[in-house]
């Protein structure tokens, strides 16, 4: 976004925008079918412009960034740097992964939904009943999502997939904690993490977002470890644009 100015609207693509599609439901407000696979361009509004200036290479940026004494130096530095860079290309590529599995499953697994019965309940399902031509095309728009879920449903069933309790909690905080360390804070102690990772766990809306998450999680380590994948090795320039397409 070189150039831009306070008030002026960026255009963007949903496909891509973040590494996890389920990031989509928060920031978009879209179900948990639709973020699947959302291909739709959205305006952003520029409201504010900040600064940001260059720190100092010292032992008490590395403190700050890393956690004390986790780094020393500057060569240590840029391989933690390196590191985390590549994470970050790897999550990118693992949600590429999955976003193409998924297409694959709903194009190749051939199954009847009851068409019919579907579009009748959405009419009458949401706060405001719909014509029979607004459910069919309500219907047309969920229907990869729906067809989606069935399959899930049935791999995560067959292959005893499941989301407990205990590694829920896990899950969040290690959310948490990614996030608390985008802020300084890379050391938080193990019962701040619960207390917060409790109260999260206490919306039921959390629970669905973060349990949705962490079953995408374990599908693709299904995936990786059942489905014969073929390797590509592409530059940087190539691998952002495969994803961002």
């Amino acid at each position: 976004f070189v150039g831009a100015k306070v008030g002026d609207v960026i255009t963007l693509k949903t496909k891509g925008l973040f590494t996890d599609d389920h990031l989509l439901q928060n920031h978009l407000g879209v179900s948990h079918d639709d973020a699947h696979g959302l291909n739709i361009e959205v305006k952003f509004t520029v409201e504010e412009i900040s600064e940001t200036e260059l720190a100092e290479m010292s032992q008490e940026l590395f403190d700050k960034l890393f956690g004390k004494d986790a780094v020393k130096n500057d060569k240590e530095f840029k391989k933690r740097l390196k590191e985390d860079a590549e994470n970050q290309f790897v999550q990118q590529s693992d949600q590429q992964l999955l976003n193409a599995v998924t297409e694959s499953l709903i194009e190749n697994t051939k199954f009847d939904l009851p068409a019919e019965f579907l579009q009748k309940w959405i009419a009458v399902s949401g706060e405001k009943e719909l014509t029979k031509e607004e459910a069919a095309e309500e219907y047309n728009k969920s229907e990869k999502g729906l067809r989606y879920q069935l399959i899930e449903g049935k791999i995560s069933k067959d292959n005893n997939l499941q989301v407990t309790f205990e590694e829920l909690k896990e899950f969040a905080k290690g959310f948490i904690k990614s996030q608390m360390a985008q802020y300084g804070n890379t050391n938080p102690e193990e019962k701040e993490l619960d207390e917060i990772a409790d109260r999260i766990l206490g919306n039921q809306d959390e629970v669905k977002r973060l349990s949705e998450q962490l079953m995408s999680q374990k599908l693709l380590n299904f995936f990786k470890e059942n489905v014969k994948l073929k390797v590509k090795k592409v530059s940087f320039d190539d691998f952002v644009k495969e994803v961002y397409k």
